[in-house]
């Protein structure tokens, strides 16, 4: 009982310590609020947006159809250039916190941001992967199959050589953007607010959860129920490659999967 009261009730560790001078605190408090404008709560803005659309259509929400990874050119060379340039963007969005909580004199070690047990962060990142995966296809095929989704299409890019590592590299990208923004980032920043763990948690799992609203209302639970999980681990383990093998993982089956899938199995919609 004692071991789930931590999980459930963990207490705040010792580091980093909170914050009492209050222009330092008002100034964290403004870091963040940039931080989030110009990156992942700004997409949750921008897919708030989207949903919203979606509903004032005529169409059934589970009618209507959005893409992940879509054409951004129509000439080949110049699309695999621009899908580059999207994981770029998203690994610089990862390395603005990472730098940020570097330059605020925290360790990225310190948030498990490093390379010291990669055996056992690759093994706990495949155990995450399929911990969320796996019940989340299901969930995402039941929301579906209610009208609480649209038809999620993790790729439309053409067949072409270039697919398949492009795919990888968003997988990637994502992966680092959210798990080092949304966990190491925002729950470091929180606590030295002086927040607690499960307030923080909470806070950090609805903020995964918007910025996938343009999925529907089952890509919003599905990414909630995953920010608790991945954001509990994290708190208690101060593990993050996990996370970001763990979603790597997760974002390479949907995204290849799909590609390799679609059109061949009646189950996919």
């Amino acid at each position: 009982m004692s071991t789930l009261s931590t999980w459930l009730s963990p207490a705040r560790p010792g580091e980093p310590q909170e914050c009492t001078d209050p222009a330092e605190r008002k100034a964290i408090g403004i870091e963040l609020l940039v931080v989030f404008a110009v990156t992942l709560g700004m997409s949750g803005l921008q897919s708030l947006i989207s949903l919203l659309d979606a509903l004032l259509q005529p169409t059934p929400l589970g009618e209507q159809q959005v893409a992940i990874n879509q054409p951004q050119a129509d000439l080949g060379l110049l699309d695999a250039l621009a899908q580059l340039v999207n994981v770029l963007r998203l690994i610089s969005w990862g390395a603005l916190g990472a730098f940020l909580l570097w330059r605020g004199g925290v360790a990225l070690r310190a948030v498990g941001l490093d390379r010291t047990r990669m055996g056992g962060d690759l093994a706990r990142g495949a155990g995450l992967a399929a911990l969320i995966g796996i019940p989340g296809l299901g969930l995402y095929l039941l929301a579906h199959a209610l009208g609480l989704s649209l038809t999620v299409q993790p790729s439309t890019l053409t067949d072409a050589w270039w697919r398949a590592p492009a795919l990888v590299l968003a997988a990637f990208g994502n992966a680092f953007a959210e798990e080092v923004l949304v966990v190491a980032y925002a729950l470091t920043r929180l606590r030295q607010l002086g927040w607690s763990e499960n307030r923080s948690l909470w806070l950090a799992a609805v903020l995964r959860g918007s910025y996938h609203l343009y999925q529907g209302f089952g890509g919003f639970v599905g990414n909630v129920v995953m920010g608790l999980v991945y954001g509990r681990v994290w708190q208690r383990t101060n593990r993050l490659v996990p996370l970001v093998v763990g979603h790597t993982l997760i974002d390479v089956v949907a995204f290849v999967g799909y590609a390799a899938l679609r059109g061949h199995v009646g189950w996919l919609p």
